[in-house]
């Protein structure tokens, strides 16, 4: 067995601590004691028995969880379990539990160990919720000390090498991911009421599309050729929708090969939705209701706290064009420029990540990301972005120039985006072939030809109206967390 040597919170090595408790195993099975039974028979959860306990008062229950305090007396001791709704007293008496038992508990049980218990429920004279305990079994003996829950679990980065012992002692970690749970199950269920239908698309995909990113290269051997991990779950919605399924969606993960911040992780969950017969503005009204819909369903109102800042998730949300929002806060009017070299030369002292060669629709962007974005607090729509930008949506009637897309902001962090999906297959080759060559320009996260999703288009979509939604960003404002790392359970991080 690897040991981890280091400082314990009493002072000895985990190593040593380690020692004891193989000592204690060994102890255990002298006894007769087996210290990893097969099952054991729940008939309440922690935070039932408490919730129920007029209900449940003076009944035999049993209930079982991971020991997280201990306070041991003469003969009668005290210890809480913790289960995933939350602690319980366990009361044990050595007059109730036997002596041969009770004696196990005191000098082989340690903080961490699983335990069943079956006995009386009741209150102690402190007037706490508590099992009395006639029977205790061993579901689990622990072989390593927990981190002590102030001193032992601060470093962030082993918070999230390390998740299982981040849930174990921190109970609002614990609450968040309950939270994104409910997110997802209240997603889908306001789709399905809507009459979406969920389906699965390939994750291995011969190209990637829907999206401009890198990808995630891999190798299939039995079929001998190169295949992607998805950027998005767009392009097979869309040939779903051409095969007459009207209202689809999915939940699922998608993989860009791109950089780590708060906002980003190389694979994250995206809901996308497709409707048959609706656009961008049909979109934007159902997006308006799904999120305060969601909110009210796992936290109870549509108003919440982000970062200090109250936000107001009820319609209407606000509207404005990406021309009008880059102009309010920098001064530079977009569209009045359409030269790339000048809207460079009027933005270049803003110092943006962008180079004399960067395009004109990468200019763009980089205004909206670092100008306009993090002033977005209350429920934002941002719509009519540029044709460069927008390689998949549908332009404008009224100007070409423009596609009808938008994207939603809340807390000044983008949750959605959303356009008019292009059905013209002449204009989708051509939009393919331009971000051909903005790749062969060095641009590494233009799109790809994709010949079998045009030749699906050439048999006919509808007019149709699409949805990406960040259900990590999305969570991040419902559990008021800054970095997305806090909302994935198990984040990508370096060696």
């Amino acid at each position: 067995m690897a040991l981890s040597t280091g400082p314990a919170p009493d002072g000895n090595s985990v190593d040593d601590l380690i020692a004891q408790r193989l000592r204690k195993l060994e102890a255990l099975r002298a006894r007769g004691i087996e210290p990893y039974p097969t099952t054991f028979c729940r008939t309440a959860v922690n935070g039932e028995a408490i919730a129920e306990y007029d209900r449940l008062a003076g009944q035999e229950i049993s209930v079982a969880g991971r020991i997280v305090s201990r306070r041991i007396m003469g003969r009668a001791s005290f210890c809480h379990i913790a289960d995933m709704t939350g602690k319980i007293q366990l009361f044990l008496k050595e007059d109730v539990l036997g002596p041969e038992h009770y004696s196990a508990f005191k000098e082989l049980y340690d903080l961490g160990d699983f335990v069943g218990a079956t006995g009386k429920l009741m209150k102690t004279r402190a007037g706490e919720v508590s099992v009395e305990v006639r029977e205790l079994t061993l579901l689990a003996k622990s072989l390593r000390p927990l981190p002590e829950k102030w001193h032992g679990l601060t470093d962030v980065e082993k918070r999230y090498r390390q998740r299982y012992l981040d849930l174990i002692v921190n109970p609002e970690v614990r609450r968040i991911f309950q939270i994104r749970s409910g997110i997802i199950s209240s997603l889908r269920r306001f789709l399905e009421d809507r009459g979406f239908m969920e389906i699965e698309t390939p994750v291995l995909q011969p190209l990637y599309g829907g999206a401009t990113a890198r990808p995630f290269r891999t190798y299939h051997n039995a079929l001998d050729r190169a295949l992607y991990l998805r950027i998005a779950t767009e392009l097979y919605l869309k040939r779903a929708i051409v095969g007459g399924l009207d209202k689809v969606f999915e939940i699922g993960r998608v993989f860009r090969n791109e950089g780590i911040d708060t906002t980003h992780n190389p694979e994250f969950t995206v809901l996308e939705s497709y409707e048959a017969y609706a656009n961008y503005l049909d979109v934007m009204r159902m997006v308006e209701e799904m999120i305060p819909w969601v909110a009210e369903r796992v936290l109870g109102s549509s108003t919440i706290t982000y970062q200090g800042e109250t936000i107001d998730l009820r319609p209407p949300w606000r509207r404005v064009t990406l021309r009008e929002a880059i102009r309010e806060r920098t001064g530079i009017d977009v569209e009045a420029i359409t030269d790339r070299d000048e809207l460079y030369r009027q933005v270049a002292p803003l110092k943006l990540e962008i180079t004399p060669t960067s395009p004109r629709g990468k200019i763009i962007d980089e205004l909206l990301s670092t100008k306009v974005e993090p002033t977005l607090i209350q429920p934002t729509f941002i719509v009519d972005y540029p044709v460069e930008l927008s390689p998949l949506a549908k332009r404008k009637p009224e100007n070409p120039a423009l596609v009808e897309r938008f994207e939603a902001f809340i807390g000044g962090i983008e949750i959605a985006n959303a356009f008019s999906e292009l059905n013209d297959a002449i204009d989708q080759r051509a939009r393919f072939l331009q971000q051909i060559e903005a790749k062969a320009a060095g641009d590494e996260e233009a799109h790809v030809l994709d010949e079998d999703f045009i030749e699906t288009l050439e048999h006919g979509m509808p007019p149709t109206g699409g949805l990406g939604i960040g259900v990590d960003r999305l969570t991040m404002l419902l559990t008021d967390q800054r970095s997305i790392r806090e909302v994935i359970l198990f984040p990508q991080l370096r060696s």
